[in-house]
């Protein structure tokens, strides 16, 4: 049974649709299911899936879709008093400090006159007009969506750094402000590092790294992934800077992005020079040749940057338990892989953790193909059909679109996982693992069937297949980091300490 129902100006914010999608796809019986607002392009999503009707193509942005396609209509009753359900008001009773949650950025400055931060997360349309809305009530904003002009995103950032306010995004999903973590962010000690970044896992893995090895953060900003394009012009990873140099709880201070454009660059160094404190550059993938010119001190991976920034902030650093059990381990498993297992395949939730893979793989690893790669040689042609070493970055829109990021629901990629295993030629499957706010409740829990589908399949076919994981989180985040090891380590998964090192397994084991 295939129905869709349209409610016109009934608007619910994109994360927690994509969560409703997913409890209705896994229940038994629904084949497809497609529960969000109506932008173009979620309508061409109900196209491509057969849900569309002639009422979902005139709908508003503003309208709901409720699409569903189920074998029979009780299972399509279910289905549907479910999301009835899970989009009801919460009718909790109040007591007497809570009030009605405001509509609106004025509503919200009228409750919470000590506010001083927004966070944004609406369709990108209207993104733009909310957060000049915050700014112009003197607000910092944080701005989770995506599908904002490189115009609108060079205004908004002008208007910041008139104001002297953080402008973080758009696209913005990571952030620590005094310790405290916005969207998807891991829960780290205290210290007295500061950080800007221009990536969302990057920021996540340095975070953790600096945790791990005994350091503390004192503020982490989050610039948007496009602030380094010759169009924005830096500005707020510059502002982050100034920002930074003036924190008194920051002595330290590490800047990590992709590289930025060249007359990007230059500015920012610049400023570095102005700086009388520490600075940490690490820019993936960068050229060697600015360090001659600057007095920072450059790093090529993140967990060097992290290592680099604890040495700089005065903390003895913890050192890990060692890895070389692993690596051990690592080399007796590359025995039992046979001629034809020439191959790995890297399958990333995290961006920025697929491209320092990347990194790391390529001067070990002939035509390595990624839909993250910047380079034309290495940019893959069809994320659907491919075949020998292949990274993918599981986050990007054309495998999200009308779905939860991997981040927030890693189920995404189970299918993809049993899928390598058929594939004669793998020997190693890549995989990360993000802890923190916003993501999964269990990660690795509801990827370690996948796991042993794929060795069982491997096993039936005379074949073994070699897991390497690595999980981005701490011992204070809410997952539980041990009990998410001790699943994989059950699994025989070889876990690595770092993003970085869970490459250079893959290395020990193919090259």
């Amino acid at each position: 049974m295939k129905k869709t129902i349209i409610r016109q100006n009934a608007y619910y914010d994109s994360v927690t649709l994509m969560s409703l999608t997913n409890k209705i796809i896994n229940l038994d019986g629904v084949n497809e299911a497609v529960i969000s607002m109506a932008t173009q392009m979620n309508k061409e999503l109900l196209r491509n899936v057969f849900l569309s009707t002639e009422e979902s193509d005139k709908a508003d942005n503003n309208d709901l879709i409720i699409a569903i396609n189920s074998e029979d209509e009780n299972i399509y009753n279910e289905a549907i008093n479910l999301v009835e359900e899970l989009l009801k008001p919460k009718n909790k009773k109040k007591n007497k400090c809570e009030t009605d949650s405001p509509k609106t950025i004025s509503g919200a400055m009228l409750q919470m006159k000590d506010a001083n931060l927004a966070v944004i997360s609406v369709p990108g349309q209207y993104a733009a007009r909310e957060a000049r809305k915050a700014l112009e009530n003197g607000l910092n904003v944080m701005l989770f969506s995506d599908n904002v002009s490189l115009e609108q995103e060079r205004q908004l950032k002008e208007i910041g750094r008139e104001k002297g306010l953080l402008v973080m995004g758009p696209d913005c999903g990571t952030a620590s402000i005094n310790n405290v973590g916005l969207c998807f962010a891991n829960k780290v000690r205290k210290g007295n590092i500061g950080i800007a970044g221009a990536s969302g896992t990057g920021l996540q893995e340095v975070m953790v790294q600096i945790h791990r090895l005994g350091g503390g953060v004192s503020q982490a900003v989050g610039t948007g992934g496009r602030d380094l394009k010759e169009e924005i012009d830096g500005i707020m990873m510059i502002e982050s800077l100034k920002a930074l140099s003036v924190d008194e709880d920051t002595e330290v201070i590490l800047l990590v992005s992709k590289p930025p454009a060249k007359s990007v660059e230059k500015k920012i160094l610049d400023e570095v020079r102005l700086v009388n404190k520490p600075v940490v550059i690490c820019f993936l993938d960068g050229n060697k040749e600015e360090e001659k010119s600057s007095n920072a001190k450059f790093v090529y991976g993140l967990y060097d940057a992290a290592r680099e920034a604890v040495e700089l902030s005065g903390v003895k650093i913890e050192e890990m338990e060692n890895n070389e059990k692993v690596f051990v381990e690592a080399r007796k498993l590359k025995e039992t892989l046979n001629k034809e297992q020439r191959y790995f395949r890297g399958l990333f939730c995290g961006g920025t953790l697929c491209a320092e893979a990347l990194s790391v793989l390529r001067d070990n690893f002939d035509n390595i193909k990624s839909n993250a790669a910047k380079k034309e040689n290495e940019k893959l042609e069809n994320i659907r059909v491919y075949s020998g070493n292949v990274l993918l970055d599981l986050g990007e829109d054309e495998f999200t679109v009308g779905k939860p990021h991997p981040m927030i629901e890693p189920a995404l990629r189970l299918d993809n996982i049993v899928k390598q295993a058929k594939d004669e030629t793998v020997g190693v499957i890549l995989l990360d693992f993000e802890l923190g706010y916003g993501s999964h409740d269990s990660p690795v829990g509801i990827t370690i069937d996948a796991i042993k589908e794929a060795k069982e399949i491997a096993d039936k076919g005379g074949r073994n297949i070699i897991f390497v994981a690595y999980i981005c989180g701490t011992d204070m985040d809410k997952q539980n980091y041990e009990a998410q090891r001790k699943m994989l380590k059950d699994a025989g998964v070889l876990i690595a300490n770092s993003n970085a090192e869970a490459a250079k397994l893959v290395i020990e084991i193919l090259s």
